[in-house]
């Protein structure tokens, strides 16, 4: 036996003689409807067995209260910061939070959305793992919507709190250009991730510094640490004469450092490297990582305050843009004049 497709609304509208819209009003309990189109509207849907999901009843009223707050994972250290930032501001505040992890899985992200819109949260604070149809959709049920640490071009009108990564590539990009470095090995994301905007200003600053782009030396990497060895592996194999290495996450740094250690490569003799995230094994590291520092406790602070505080900004403007910083440790120094 074959299981039976979910009813929809339009199949209840079907059976009840009636419009979409007459459903709509039925299971969200606005607008007027008449008693018996009411009660005729039920009869069909219980017949139907159908449950209606809480996006589709446009759960736009405040109800339980609280803040749901979406990451990709609450090991890594930056999400972490940033959910420690809206507790912080959340506490302040009175409100309580309900934290969930999506892994990177948009459809895994949905399912979480659904939950909290039907549990009438005060808002969701998102790491958005990329999926825009769902994102709009949450965003026309949900009055309080805000994108943190990560942005969709493709959904306007959410607002967003984002660390400055591109200033921060610059600024990393300048430093090893500034020391001498014009072969330089970039570790970034998969194609298509909402992270690529680390990729594009290294490019940027690059070409703006008269130094050419060797696509050869810009490799992706899919998420997880196996993938990011990989990446590292093969870019530090293929191409021996890379002075500098600029990762563009603290998992891709990590590999770097492995590599450069199995190959027996000198850090920063042989190869310099630096990325982006200052996590905390960074200034352990022998000799100590140079790294971007981004402000995952505020940017979770702020965006906090954007759900709670500030509802007249939403849809307005452009992304709260928070300020990295360079910290310069060991890790870099002049290009060798040539490698044995």
């Amino acid at each position: 036996m074959t299981d039976r497709r979910p009813a929809t609304i339009k199949d209840v509208a079907a059976s009840a003689g009636v419009g979409i819209a007459t459903v709509s009003r039925v299971f969200s309990g606005t607008g007027s409807v008449s008693a018996a189109t009411r009660d005729r509207v039920l009869a069909a849907a219980r017949a139907l067995d159908y449950r209606p999901s809480a996006l589709g009843r446009g759960l736009k009223t405040r109800g339980g209260g609280g803040i749901g707050v979406i990451v990709p994972d609450v090991t890594d250290p930056f999400c972490g910061e940033l959910v420690a930032g809206v507790l912080a501001c959340a506490r302040t505040l009175g409100e309580h939070v309900i934290v969930d992890a999506a892994g990177g899985d948009p459809a895994r992200e949905a399912q979480i959305v659904e939950r909290l819109a039907g549990q009438r949260v005060a808002g969701i604070i998102a790491m958005p793992a990329g999926d825009e149809a769902d994102w709009r959709g949450a965003a026309r049920v949900c009055s309080s919507v805000v994108f943190a640490g990560r942005v969709l071009p493709e959904v306007p009108g959410v607002p967003s709190v984002l660390a400055d990564d591109a200033g921060g590539v610059r600024s990393l990009t300048e430093y090893l250009t500034g020391l001498g470095h014009r072969r330089i090995g970039f570790l970034g994301a998969a194609p298509g991730s909402p992270s690529r905007v680390r990729e594009r200003a290294f490019r940027d600053t690059l070409a703006e510094l008269g130094v050419p782009v060797e696509e050869d030396l810009v490799v992706a990497a899919r998420p997880g640490r196996d993938a990011a060895y990989a990446a590292a592996a093969g870019l530090l194999q293929r191409r021996a004469d890379v002075t500098a290495v600029l990762a563009a996450g603290h998992l891709l740094g990590e590999a770097a450092v492995l590599v450069a250690r199995g190959l027996d490569l000198r850090v920063p003799a042989d190869v310099s490297i630096a990325m982006v995230d200052d996590v905390a094994w960074a200034e352990l590291c022998d000799p100590p990582l140079t790294a971007i520092a981004r402000p995952g406790h505020d940017v979770g602070y702020r965006a906090c305050e954007l759900v709670l505080r500030e509802p007249a900004r939403r849809g307005r403007g452009g992304p709260v843009l928070l300020p990295t910083e360079l910290v310069v440790r060991g890790s870099c120094g002049p290009p060798r004049a040539q490698r044995r």
